[in-house]
């Protein structure tokens, strides 16, 4: 280990995305990259293992997600940084990327010069780095309805192309109660129709789409 480095654990279930991100910190003349992990469990290993200074972390991995990740790290060591570096902009994923205790949410789309100056950035700060955009999009669901855990279930099972009946017989309540949920869920989310509530959601990070 040197001294005064910073040091990097890396987490993405890409092998491509590992090796460039990788390769972009090992050129930095203050950073090192002590380890890459492909999935969250992994991560949490190697977390232990290394205590890294900072953590890049995918939110979309087999297994843990990069979100139960971020919380289980925190859990264990609460003043850990970690840096989301993700594909997903809804404001739902980065509100709950945030809120289990990410220090900066970024877009793979600024991998390059942008993830070496905010892990920098949050190296040296006690507070989250947070971006005007992503300060936007988390005023801007504040700003919305909020969107219950069993309108997200049932969110779920609509994106799967159920209708009222199988919905309630699925999650156990009456159809009428289902009809309710719906048009709830399409009122919050500003649809008229199932589909358009369900592209949505999708958009937001309520749901993924498997």
């Amino acid at each position: 280990m040197t001294s005064g480095r910073i040091r990097v654990l890396c987490a993405d279930d890409h092998p491509i995305v590992r090796e460039g991100i990788g390769l972009i910190i090992s050129q930095q003349p203050d950073m090192d990259v002590v380890g890459t992990a492909s999935s969250g469990e992994e991560c949490l290993v190697m977390f232990r293992e290394q205590r890294p200074d900072i953590t890049v972390m995918d939110l979309q991995m087999g297994g843990m997600s990069g979100v139960d990740a971020i919380r289980a790290i925190r859990q264990e060591a609460p003043i850990a940084k970690v840096i989301v570096l993700t594909m997903y902009s809804g404001d739902e994923d980065i509100h709950q990327a945030v809120a289990a205790g990410a220090s900066a949410y970024l877009f793979k789309n600024a991998i390059s010069n942008d993830l070496i100056r905010v892990i920098r950035q949050v190296h040296g700060s006690d507070e989250p780095v947070l971006s005007r955009e992503i300060k936007a999009r988390l005023d801007e669901r504040a700003g919305r309805p909020r969107i219950t855990p069993r309108e997200v279930e049932i969110l779920e099972l609509i994106s799967q192309g159920l209708r009222d009946k199988e919905i309630a017989e699925a999650v156990g309540i009456s159809e009428k109660t289902v009809y309710v949920h719906v048009k709830n869920i399409l009122a919050k989310l500003d649809a008229k129709d199932r589909t358009a509530a369900v592209r949505a959601a999708v958009h937001r990070g309520l749901i993924r789409m498997v």
